[in-house]
């Protein structure tokens, strides 16, 4: 006689059956939530966008970066079929508005247009409050673009020659200015001086725009900017270029000379700008937006308005970016650590 709470064969046949039963059930369900998410997810990126969408720019109106941003942001505005918004955010050599895209929801909605700063800043700050490459998603390379070194017309100098007699004349008194620590105009200038052994008082501003008001008004004498923010005044005359700093001559400035051709050996810098999302951003809305950027930068009416300002268009697949920001990064570190410059 067997005990109530014993096994029989039956009971174990039956026990099986309903553990088996439970198994299935819950598989299937784990399936079935899966395949929920799953098209949820791509249905998402499928009919992105279908929101207005808002490209942060971390420097303020006027300055390259914007106009850059600009360019671009109306272009694939037409491409994606949607509203693209330029919301200006200055501060902290572009940090403020870098930040605040890190932090944003990675739907693809918020973007970030910023310059070869963004990229920098970690060789010069102590503490940036997010890290410039795992917390972005790399869209696309927008442009390159040569600096010009540009004076005030008062200034009386019209070549590099005449510049390095005229800064060793006045001994370190000399302002040039930048849009900001750390900026490729700031480290351009660093070089410079490295380069000629002289001495000149860096002012840093929150951007090209209020630092080209300055020059233009006499407070600083000289400066390294980004093409697209100088040209209008070399153009009219308010400024003079004396030199590009990239190894060949612009096409938008052809008789300006390269500082190589001035005589300064080894020297070449530039600038560029790039589009990032935030982490996580899916895939799918990466390339969709790296796509509708590179339709915006073929156009012909695109490639003018950036080739007026000495930009050169870009559109890098979202892979070589990312390759392209570590190698710029590596360099611009050796360039901070050889010149000593550090945020103020």
């Amino acid at each position: 006689m067997k005990l109530a709470h014993e096994d029989t064969p039956k009971r174990v046949a039956t026990r099986r059956k309903a553990i088996q039963s439970l198994c299935l059930t819950g598989a299937f369900i784990a399936l079935a939530t899966g395949a929920g998410i799953a098209p949820t997810l791509a249905m998402a990126a499928s009919d992105y966008p279908s929101a207005t969408i808002k490209m942060v720019i971390p420097y303020p109106p006027g300055g390259p970066t914007d106009l850059v941003g600009r360019v671009v942001a109306n272009a694939m505005s037409d491409a994606l079929k949607q509203t693209i918004f330029v919301d200006n955010k200055p501060g902290a050599s572009g940090m403020v508005g870098a930040a605040q895209v890190a932090k944003s929801a990675p739907d693809g909605y918020t973007l970030l247009a910023n310059a070869s700063l963004h990229v920098i800043n970690p060789a010069v700050y102590d503490k940036v409050p997010y890290d410039s490459f795992d917390d972005f998603a790399p869209i696309t390379q927008i442009v390159d673009v040569p600096l010009v070194l540009v004076v005030n017309s008062d200034v009386p100098v019209s070549n590099v020659k005449e510049l390095i007699a005229y800064l060793k004349q006045y001994k370190g008194t000399i302002n040039f200015g930048s849009a900001g620590n750390a900026s490729s105009q700031h480290l351009s200038g660093e070089l410079f001086k490295m380069k000629t052994n002289i001495a000149m008082q860096h002012v840093p501003y929150k951007g090209s725009s209020p630092a080209l008001t300055d020059l233009l008004g006499g407070q600083i004498q000289l400066m390294f900017d980004s093409m697209p923010s100088a040209m209008p005044f070399i153009q009219s005359g308010k400024l003079k270029a004396l030199a590009v700093t990239t190894r060949n001559r612009s096409k938008s400035l052809p008789n300006v000379p390269t500082m190589q051709e001035s005589g300064i050996d080894g020297y070449e810098t530039s600038t560029w700008y790039g589009l990032w999302a935030p982490k996580n951003t899916p895939p799918e809305v990466v390339h969709k937006l790296a796509n509708a950027a590179q339709q915006a930068l073929s156009k012909p009416e695109v490639m003018a308005q950036y080739q007026r300002m000495g930009a050169e268009p870009v559109g890098s697949s979202p892979q070589q970016f990312a390759a392209y920001m570590r190698s710029e990064a590596k360099k611009w570190a050796e360039i901070v650590k050889a010149s000593g410059a550090r945020a103020d």
